[in-house]
């Protein structure tokens, strides 16, 4: 769909965002966890946290923190081993209801999704119904709670999910979307992470309204590639259709630390989010990986990549932690600190479906 056609006649993107989906899970199974505060992953010193319900949020405690840290916040916190094979299978429930009012459904981990439903299978015409219908569906079905976001484009769908969380949803209008944008700190938009928010605020851009200011030139100067991309949501515009069934070439994520990593344990700490979290895309897509990429950049900011290629896709998330430990022990100890990790994944396929039953995904 083009800028022009979208302006004709918007989109109806609805961004469905499981709330504190694994946490939520383990509650749901195990009655003696309910109103308790609880965290996924392992308490060891090493350890991370996968996800945290909300009474263990009130306490500051969020995924991706480390479990000594979550400890020291919340001292009554419960740690409940990962469940990765009942997770995908309630989020494969769940996808079936999406598949009941659309096609157009892109997964972007176990828990959440983006739907297009300008054209839907109900013949519904508000957007905002078909959010609550299948939230309520989601609900009946699997006793889980879900927040929706609705709105024109990918970018504000995702923004409006956030707003009234948990079991809640929001709306963004064409008329309310760039002035809404414009009033959001930059390190809130999607897409901006740490160390991109980091160079906005070195270039004096703290809020979408001081993007907006900015030149597509300026913009391209700084951002590379992405600056297109900036522009457009600075003045509440995005394009990018929703795909349904898409193989990406490679999926990645990496993150910037606060404070430069001198240790093996500090910084394998420091992947296991970046390793769940490709992990869940593969696993919400079916797709297969065989080819492990770490990324190192140094304090200095000069950068190293490590890759392996294993003979076969991954079938576990333990495999995909094995090679990233063997990529990384060989880096350490290092002569000068790191300031960013990476963890990507690519010769990425489409998981043929007769081997699907054998997956067994355990941390």
């Amino acid at each position: 769909m083009t800028g022009e056609e979208s302006r004709e006649r918007p989109r109806k993107i609805v961004h469905v965002d499981m709330d504190a989906f694994y946490a939520s899970v383990e509650q749901r199974d195990n009655p003696e966890l309910r109103g308790m505060p609880v965290a996924v992953g392992s308490p060891a010193a090493r350890g991370v946290v996968a996800a945290a319900s909300y009474e263990a949020r009130k306490f500051g405690v969020h995924s991706a923190m480390p479990s000594v840290t979550a400890q020291r916040k919340c001292p009554d916190l419960i740690f409940v081993k990962p469940r990765f094979d009942v997770y995908k299978a309630v989020s494969l429930q769940i996808r079936a209801i999406f598949a009941e009012y659309t096609p157009m459904i892109e997964p972007l981990s176990l828990d959440e999704a983006y739907l297009d439903v300008t054209e839907n299978l109900k013949g519904m015409e508000i957007a905002t119904e078909i959010a609550e219908e299948i939230r309520a569906r989601i609900k009946a079905a699997t006793g889980l709670n879900a927040s929706a976001g609705i709105s024109y484009n990918k970018f504000l769908a995702k923004l409006a999910s956030d707003l009234n969380k948990p079991n809640g949803q929001a709306v963004i209008t064409p008329k309310n979307g760039p002035a809404f944008v414009e009033q959001l700190p930059v390190k809130k938009f999607h897409g901006v992470g740490p160390a991109t928010a980091e160079k906005m605020h070195r270039l004096g851009i703290e809020m979408g309204a001081d993007l907006k200011q900015q030149s597509l030139e300026f913009l391209v100067q700084h951002f590379g590639k992405s600056g297109p991309y900036f522009f457009g949501i600075a003045r509440g515009i995005d394009n990018r259709p929703v795909k349904p069934d898409r193989v990406r070439k490679s999926v990645g994520a990496e993150d910037t630390f606060s404070q430069d990593i001198h240790s093996y344990e500090s910084a394998r700490e420091g992947l296991q989010p970046l390793i769940e979290k490709v992990w869940g895309y593969c696993e919400a897509n079916e797709i297969g990986a065989k080819t492990v990429t770490l990324k190192v950049k140094y304090a200095d900011f000069s950068q190293i990549t490590r890759s392996k290629t294993a003979p076969g896709p991954l079938s576990a998330i333990t495999d995909l932690e094995e090679l990233v430990d063997l990529l990384l022990m060989p880096l350490f100890p290092p002569q000068k600190g790191i300031r960013l990790l990476g963890v990507s994944l690519s010769s990425l396929e489409r998981r043929r479906a007769e081997t699907t039953p054998q997956l067994r995904l355990a941390l």
